[in-house]
């Protein structure tokens, strides 16, 4: 009944242009959407790749139905080894934020906090000398864990309660 309508190989550029936009607007479903539409002509853009990726992380706090495995799916499309290491970090991290806004507990946002920190010092390794973007999130992920005494490793006794079924192990 509504099928969609394909943009030309030619307005990638700008759709691009106007996805950053909408997202730096808070828009980020009109980002998604862009970004799909220019994933449809040229499937292997990585910037709309990323672009997509980061969509879809400003939506884990929302109530839209967007989960960590959204977001993980598209991390094996991006081609360079450093980015998709950082960003799996990044979608970890969003992911743990999400889950503290949600009401989890400390220990469920530990867990993914723990994954971002891995994963962007795995990124770091990786990173060319002038590209500190992983130390920085390391950072901000430590002081957020050295701040808050409820995110914590998970005791023993206690198991993740339900309610968070929408999580996938990380691959």
């Amino acid at each position: 009944m509504f099928d969609l309508k394909p943009i030309s190989p030619e307005a990638v550029p700008a759709a691009i242009e106007k996805a950053q936009h909408y997202r730096l607007l808070n828009q980020p479903r009109a980002a998604e959407s862009i970004c799909r539409d220019v994933l449809r002509v040229d499937s292997e853009n990585q910037e709309a790749i990323v672009l997509l990726l980061l969509t879809l992380t400003d939506q884990f706090s929302r109530k839209l139905r967007v989960a960590i495995h959204h977001a993980q799916e598209l991390l094996p499309r991006i081609s360079d080894e450093y980015e998709r290491t950082y960003y799996s970090g990044v979608a970890c991290e969003r992911w743990a934020k999400a889950q503290l806004e949600r009401g989890a507990p400390g220990y469920a946002a530990f867990e993914w906090f723990q994954k971002a920190l891995d994963y962007y010092a795995k990124a770091e390794k990786l990173s060319t000398p002038d590209n500190d973007d992983a130390i920085l999130r390391w950072n901000t992920c430590a002081r957020i864990l050295k701040r808050n005494e409820d995110i914590r490793p998970k005791p023993q006794d206690q198991s993740i309660q339900a309610g968070f079924e929408d999580e996938v192990p990380y691959r």
